[in-house]
């Protein structure tokens, strides 16, 4: 098993800048792919960024590319996402998700492990 704690939400004026962090514990070897998604009320969870374990190659939703950057330090088995220019919609709970493959790109379906979420909230 893996274990995912998301830290770093908060409330933030539009054009304000936040850092989410993720710290995986237990099985930590078995993982592959790192991701981040997000999930407004009223609305299905969408995929934000990911980032194999290994290269480091990353992906992004068109709606974040520019603007949000994930990184991770493996020594610390912690991912990032920088999170700059905010606009009132990304205002959504940020979850954090591992899969144990970097085959394919990390989904909301075949993610295999799940943190709890961390709300970011961002001001007009």
């Amino acid at each position: 098993q893996v274990q995912l704690v998301e830290s770093g939400g908060g409330l933030v004026e539009a054009g304000g800048s936040l850092r989410l962090s993720c710290a995986a514990s237990g099985r930590t070897w078995s993982v592959a792919a790192m991701g981040w998604f997000r999930q407004a009320p009223g609305k299905e969870r969408e995929f934000v960024a990911s980032i194999t374990w290994r290269g480091g190659s990353t992906y992004y939703a068109d709606s974040v590319q520019g603007r949000l950057a994930i990184s991770r330090h493996n020594a610390k088995n912690t991912a990032y996402l920088q999170m700059n220019s905010l606009k009132p919609e990304d205002t959504a709970v940020y979850y954090c998700a591992a899969r144990t493959t970097a085959r394919t790109p990390i989904t909301v379906a075949n993610s295999d492990y799940w943190g709890q979420g961390t709300q970011v909230t961002v001001s007009s």
